[in-house]
């Protein structure tokens, strides 16, 4: 048994998709539809990604996230936020992440996959 799709339920689909392929550099399984897409993963390695049309916002507190592991965490979230998402909680020293809210309120992390301990060079929107 494996994880094969990731649902995320949504109340502007159009936007939703074009930042969610854009963030992961996933394609559409097949044309999107008025209820929903699936993205996939190219390559084959991750799990698809089922952006589904819903009416309800998303919830306050989370109960389950995406986890999005970065080599470069800084460009990753200069180029998150040029593609519509919010930084919700920056960055902490004693952390290796960043929480960020898609176009749609959906909360998720970039992860730094480099940290080995406490980071000190959190520069969010500022590249040296």
């Amino acid at each position: 048994m494996w994880i094969g799709s990731i649902v995320i339920d949504c109340t502007h689909l159009p936007q939703m998709v074009r930042f969610w392929t854009e963030a992961l550099h996933y394609a559409p399984r097949d044309p999107p539809g008025p209820d929903g897409v699936v993205l996939k993963d190219p390559a084959g390695r991750g799990p698809n990604l089922n952006l589904s049309r819903g009416s309800e916002p998303p919830l306050n507190d989370y109960r389950i996230h995406l986890d999005l592991y970065a080599t470069d965490p800084l460009a990753e979230l200069d180029r998150l936020v040029r593609l519509g998402a919010t930084v919700r909680l920056g960055p902490r020293p004693g952390h290796d992440f960043v929480t960020l809210a898609d176009p749609d309120g959906n909360l998720f992390d970039v992860i730094d996959v480099n940290w080995p301990g406490e980071r000190t060079d959190w520069s969010f929107g500022q590249r040296p």
